[in-house]
């Protein structure tokens, strides 16, 4: 079979790969709108990091169903749920997992054995992860990054896909441990939840103050999910795409020779380079939703605010004038402007669209 053939099959096999998610992504937005009422932007950024394949937080106000979101697209994707309430009285033990000794009553000796924790899902839900101290928000990190946790010395796999979707609120800091920089950092998304409109509003308190069907259909399987997220993965970003995602996060950085004034004057450390990474791998998930069969600088703008607003550490002055970091990825996305023509110099994109 010659090559020219092999990549024929293949971008077949894309094609309908990437028809399939779409589907996929709808008929989850469906199920997901006969319980969740409005929130579609959250709807859609959580989906968008799933099919990435990255962990996200959700941060809003109590009463905004945040759990009630998450504990949903589980059920819609026949994967394996654990909810972990953190508490400060919650130990590392609580969440990997412990061993304990047994006994085998027909010999009489006794060996450790590793009962597994609520780590060990498909989707983990971290509710309140800021109501538990650092030791035991650390041990959710090696599970984040690895996909395993160390027991004993002994690894434990994660069964893939695993996603930790964790929620906190911004309003109480009395008994909250704020996640250290470093552990943000591993979450792609961090979602704002905000209030609903008043229609909205006004549908949620007539659906929940009456009886309503709160069941979903599952819609796609764990081996699916997985597929779909090596579909993700090959969409092609052409290096001008690429090279505007760079500069989008550099240019948040203070010690950066062209790092505009306002980043300067306000920014105390800057985004790191995983911003780059996921901000890429999340432009190709929204590409690829959306029908477009390749990345476009727009697909990196749309989702620059999730990805960058918890990397970035504003000083006291900004802090003090109010400059968020949501305001300073909107002046970012203001200042730097895409780069012209170059889009077709990828062979990969010229396949694409010619396909």
């Amino acid at each position: 079979m010659s090559n020219d053939t092999q990549e024929a099959m293949s971008g077949a096999s894309d094609l309908a790969a990437a028809q399939r998610l779409r589907e996929i992504h709808k008929r989850i937005r469906d199920e997901l709108r006969k319980i969740i009422v409005g929130q579609d932007e959250v709807i859609e950024q959580l989906l968008i990091s799933l099919f990435a394949g990255g962990h996200c937080i959700l941060e809003g106000v109590p009463g905004l169903a945040k759990t009630l979101l998450i504990s949903s697209l589980a059920r819609c994707l026949s994967l394996s749920f654990s909810r972990i309430q953190f508490t400060p009285d919650l130990m590392p033990s609580d969440v990997t997992g412990t061993e304990v000794i047994a006994e085998d009553k027909s010999t009489g000796q006794r060996a450790f054995r590793f009962l597994k924790g609520p780590v060990f899902a498909n989707i983990v839900l971290a509710d309140e992860i800021n109501r538990t101290p650092p030791k035991t928000q650390a041990a959710m990190l090696e599970a984040m990054q690895e996909r395993q946790v160390t027991v004993g010395g002994v690894r434990h796999e994660l069964s893939p896909p695993f996603f930790v979707l964790a929620t906190q609120n911004p309003i109480e800091q009395e008994g909250t441990y704020p996640l250290p920089e470093a552990q943000q950092d591993r979450f792609m998304f961090k979602v704002r939840v905000g209030y609903p409109t008043y229609e909205e509003e006004a549908e949620i308190a007539m659906k929940t103050t009456a009886e309503y069907d709160t069941t979903v259909v599952s819609v796609a399987t764990a081996a699916e999910i997985l597929d779909l997220q090596r579909v993700v993965r090959r969409v092609p970003a052409a290096p001008p795409v690429v090279k505007h995602a760079l500069d989008l996060v550099r240019g948040t950085r203070p010690e950066e020779p062209n790092a505009p004034d306002f980043v300067k004057r306000n920014v105390t450390w800057g985004a790191g380079p995983r911003a780059v990474q996921f901000l890429i791998l999340g432009a190709k998930a929204r590409a690829i939703l959306r029908g477009n069969p390749y990345v476009s600088t727009e697909d990196i703008r749309a989702v620059a605010g999730p990805v960058m607003r918890h990397r970035l550490v504003m000083n006291f002055a900004a802090q003090a004038e109010g400059y968020t970091p949501d305001r300073l990825v909107d002046d970012m996305l203001a200042h730097v402007k895409p780069h012209a023509g170059g889009l077709l110099a990828d062979d990969r994109v010229n396949k694409t669209i010619n396909a």
